[in-house]
């Protein structure tokens, strides 16, 4: 018989394995660990019963639990969706939790997971399962409803969203970190020549300030025009890592004011997400 015990030590094995899933499926830090902690309720709930493969199952009740926030989220969602930024993933390279390692893999930039919130819940469940976590179809049916041909079929239109949309190949981080400090460099210097060469001809920038005011543009010139706008007094720029991407934490009398991550392809920036949310931006409880 598995007892308590023996899933509580099967959980925390698992716990950042399903936190990764959480955080692929929500693209929310908090709402994962919201779900991780319903599924602990459950199987805590259910220790008695007889498993033969604990991890499936723990991620399993994990995706189901994702899923129904999702579907619920669809429902009473009023923010555009476009304009919204995932949580970021943010290291400053002094040393971060190892559940958290899971979650900044590159395989989770942002420039994927805002695609990836552009996805009906099913079709997020499916891919995100299958192409990121190896979970076979046969699995992945049952919490669809679904065939495994369905399901399979729901991960290849999904799969056709994400192609295209994110950088492939292994980056260069030395050259990502000229690049963001070219940027930081003109935006300062409100050189928009120079910020029109580092942007790629159809990059997007997008502004997600938790209000009516967040924004998605489009085109390197419109991006570089808005940059140059955007020189808060006293700003201090730290350079960090954020979902395994370069990126920049804006600081203003020790206070985060932002959160911007760059997406950079082929020696370009093709996507600026940038978080201004005060209430996001203090829940992340990054060192200033």
């Amino acid at each position: 018989m598995q007892d308590e015990e023996f899933w509580t030590e099967r959980f925390e094995q698992q716990r950042p394995r399903l936190q990764a899933v959480a955080y692929r499926m929500l693209g929310s830090l908090a709402e994962a660990e919201d779900a991780v902690q319903e599924a602990w309720l459950r199987v805590s709930a259910a220790s008695g019963e007889d498993v033969a493969n604990a991890a499936g199952w723990l991620t399993t009740i994990v995706a189901r639990q994702c899923l129904n926030m999702l579907r619920s989220r669809a429902t009473r969602r009023e923010d555009p969706l476009d304009s919204r930024m995932p949580d970021p993933v943010v290291d400053f390279g002094d040393g971060v939790d190892p559940a958290e390692q899971s979650i900044m893999a590159d395989s989770v930039g942002l420039a994927l997971l805002v695609v990836l919130e552009s996805l009906d819940p099913a079709e997020r469940l499916a891919y995100v399962l299958h192409d990121m976590f190896a979970v076979p179809f046969s699995d992945i049916a049952p919490m669809l409803e679904r065939t495994p041909a369905a399901a399979r079929q729901l991960a290849s239109r999904a799969r056709h969203h994400v192609q295209g949309a994110t950088p492939t190949g292994r980056p260069d981080r030395a050259q990502q970190r000229e690049i963001v400090d070219a940027w930081l460099a003109a935006a300062r210097g409100g050189d928009f020549a120079a910020l029109v060469a580092l942007l790629h001809p159809n990059a997007v920038l997008r502004v997600d300030s938790g209000g009516a005011d967040s924004t998605l543009l489009r085109g390197a010139a419109t991006v570089a025009t808005q940059a140059t706008r955007y020189r808060a007094p006293g700003l201090q720029a730290q350079f960090a890592t954020v979902n395994g991407g370069p990126g920049i934490v804006g600081i203003v009398d020790g206070r985060v004011i932002s959160v911007l991550a760059f997406t950079v392809a082929n020696g370009l920036i093709v996507q600026v997400d940038i978080l201004t949310d005060p209430q996001r931006l203090a829940a992340l409880n990054l060192p200033s």
